[in-house]
């Protein structure tokens, strides 16, 4: 699914992108290009994310995309960003049937009365639910037809420095897309029969934030954005510890087991909190969770996949983003393409949504 916030790219077609994740600590990129009918990676960078106040300057972008760039010798200049989510609102809607700009703009001016928020200065775009992925469409006044449509949104000013950023940096801004899509696309490539055929849940967990989506045979039905990620994590460890934060970042990635007690009591929370998503999606649909599939940097670690199933009383698993895309990678990082996957999830999805 692609929700790009630029109405052009649903009309065109590109063959190579380079995907950008701008992640709060690290920034995530991959080179992905068309090979026939399927997809190729062709390089991926992992860099500090730039220091900034609040909102990431356009000039700052630029300097920071050449890096990228140069660190991943991109052979294309076609760019597509990833929206952070808290920079962005993604949600399945019930709207009238009518052309996708029509849909933009009664999101524009009646935004309030379908997403419970008043976001009128924010850019918006929407993908229909397929009919064959969701229930026969109801009927709204006077005899209007509805259909289930996937809404995201981001502030028109993000969305224009981020533009304005790529053009400086001498590139070609393809594609802004919401960084919650991005496990979704992927996931629907790398592991196709679940996605289509249980209801499953895909979580993320970044570094300020996690998210959750929950889907039915391939169709969007919710999603959430909590407010704990690897970095509460890797600070309860440096606070019980009495330990630098660095220190605690290498303990929770590199020996886990160690400090197993307190990483299972800091992810009781997040668990808690990604539970209650799971009981609701349950009782509304009527169906069992039959797995939780997760991703992102602490997904790397077994004790914390374990502690999370313990939470949440589903199997929990990780999976490879990779595991559909040919790999014609540098041998170095052939080599290192296993362990560093769940964190490059996000830019990978944005790279689907921009080809």
């Amino acid at each position: 699914m692609a929700l790009p916030f630029l109405d052009r790219d649903a009309r065109s077609k590109r063959d190579h992108i380079l995907a950008v994740d701008l992640g709060s600590r690290r920034t995530k990129a991959v080179q992905v290009h068309r090979q026939g009918e399927g997809f190729a990676l062709t390089g991926y960078a992992m860099l500090d994310a730039p220091v900034y106040d609040k909102t990431l300057p356009s000039d700052l972008l630029a300097e920071h995309l050449q890096t990228l760039s140069k660190s991943i010798e991109s052979k294309t200049k076609a760019v597509a960003l990833a929206v952070s989510v808290n920079d962005s609102v993604v949600r399945p809607v019930e709207m009238p049937r009518m052309p996708l700009d029509d849909l933009r703009q009664v999101l524009k001016l009646n935004s309030k009365t379908y997403l419970q928020q008043d976001l009128s200065s924010y850019a918006f775009d929407c993908w229909v639910i397929p009919p064959s992925a969701q229930a026969a469409p109801s009927n709204g006044g006077a005899g209007m037809q509805k259909q289930r449509v996937l809404v995201a949104g981001a502030h028109q000013n993000l969305v224009n420095d981020m533009v304005e950023g790529i053009k400086q940096a001498g590139f070609s801004a393809e594609h802004v897309v919401p960084g919650l899509i991005g496990p979704v696309n992927a996931f629907e490539l790398a592991m196709a029969e679940a996605f289509k055929s249980q209801s499953v849940a895909l979580v993320d967990l970044g570094f300020k934030h996690s998210t959750i989506c929950l889907f039915k045979n391939g169709e969007f039905v919710l999603n959430r954005v909590v407010a704990i990620g690897g970095d509460k994590l890797t600070t309860a460890l440096s606070e019980s510890m009495n330990i630098s934060y660095a220190e605690a970042e290498g303990i929770k990635v590199g020996v886990p087991h160690e400090v197993q007690s307190t990483l299972e009591s800091s992810l009781t929370p997040l668990g808690r909190e990604l539970r209650a998503s799971i009981d609701f999606f349950e009782h509304q649909e009527d169906r069992t969770v039959s797995a939780v599939f997760v991703s992102g940097g602490s997904a790397r670690s077994e004790v914390i996949i374990n502690a999370l199933q313990t939470e949440l009383m589903v199997e929990c698993k990780t999976w490879d983003p990779m595991g559909f895309l040919k790999l014609e990678l540098p041998p170095s990082q052939e080599a290192e393409i296993a362990q560093v996957a769940p964190e490059l999830v996000v830019a990978v999805g944005a790279a689907l949504a921009a080809l």
